[in-house]
Parts: C-alpha cells; sequence; structure tokens
C-alpha cells in the first residue's frame, strides 16, 4: 500500500515559458532590486521551480499551479506596477483563507479507505505562502542575496557592546 499510496505524487511541474515569467516577475516584487540585488538577479525563480518540483509533492504542486493559473487568467504580466500589487494583495488576503482550510484538512484524515482519495485531491499550502517562503529561502542561501543582506565580521577578539556606524548592516555572519 505504501507504494502505491506515494506513487506519481511527485510528477514534475510543467511551466510553459510565460509561467516562469510569471514566477520571476512575482519573485522580483517580493525582493526587488533596489541598492543591493533582486530575487530575479540571484536566480530565485529557476529556485522555486526546482524546489517544487524536488522537495514537495503533489498537493503543493495542485496548488502551486492553482496560483500560477489564476494570475495567468487575470493577465498579471499585463497589468502596471500598481495593478499587480493590488492583484498580490488579493492573493495574499486569499491565502490567509485558504490556509485555515489546509490546517483542517491536515487534522481530518478519515479512515485509511479514504485516505488515498482525499489525497488525489487534496491541496497542499498555497500558492502566495510557497511563493514567499520559496523567495526568500532562495534569495538568502544565495551568495548575493546574503552579501547584500549580511555583513562578514570575524570576531577574533572579544565580545563587547559596539556603536553601529551610520548605514551599517545590523547583522552578521
Amino acid at each position: 500500500m505504501g507504494e502505491r499510496h506515494w506513487s506519481g505524487l511527485r510528477d514534475k511541474l510543467n511551466l510553459s515559458a510565460q509561467q516562469k515569467q510569471l514566477i520571476a516577475e512575482v519573485a522580483e516584487m517580493i525582493i526587488p532590486r533596489t541598492d543591493t540585488v533582486g530575487a530575479k538577479d540571484v536566480g530565485v525563480p529557476a529556485f522555486i521551480e526546482m524546489m517544487i518540483n524536488d522537495c514537495y509533492y503533489a498537493p503543493e504542486h495542485r496548488s502551486f499551479m492553482a496560483g500560477v493559473k489564476e494570475l495567468e487568467g487575470l493577465k498579471f504580466l499585463q497589468m502596471s506596477a500598481t495593478q499587480k500589487v493590488e492583484a498580490l494583495k488579493l492573493v495574499e488576503q486569499k491565502a490567509k483563507e485558504e490556509m485555515k482550510a489546509y490546517n483542517a484538512q491536515t487534522i481530518k484524515f478519515g479512515d485509511n479507505q479514504d485516505l488515498e482519495a482525499m489525497n488525489a485531491v487534496k491541496m497542499g499550502l498555497p500558492f502566495w505562502r510557497l511563493m514567499k517562503e520559496l523567495t526568500l529561502l532562495g534569495y538568502y542561501t544565495s551568495e548575493g542575496g546574503t552579501k547584500a543582506s549580511f555583513e562578514y565580521a570575524p570576531n577574533p577578539g572579544k565580545f563587547e557592546l559596539t556603536k553601529l556606524k551610520p548605514g551599517q548592516k545590523t547583522i552578521v555572519y
């Protein structure tokens, strides 16, 4: 039963070029290029696709693709910057409700006979939650994201209180 239950749950996402561009645009809106590198600059869109394919099962694939298709239906890539922000605010609000439903479904499994049928249609974490988490993870584990946000300052001496200089980064790795 274990083999049948998990078989096929890791099918690869087949993203179109437009869907990849949409994911890149959303990631860049989460962490835009400013005086530091943005999400696109450090390869976050490819990281997101790799993580969804390699580390998540069918329920998250379904919810992620549902979110991508929803934004495609809204013609997200053709929107103005202001419209994109408003669209993502609505997606975020919807994700809050989806998280309530997700949390409810994870505690209601039913009996073992229902488990496979439920897993065949079950949705995973909402699109927006996956997008935000993977964008942050991809950015802050990249060399560019780490260098843009943290300062390497080895501390071979004693531990003491220091005063920050104007504009000095506050977190050290």
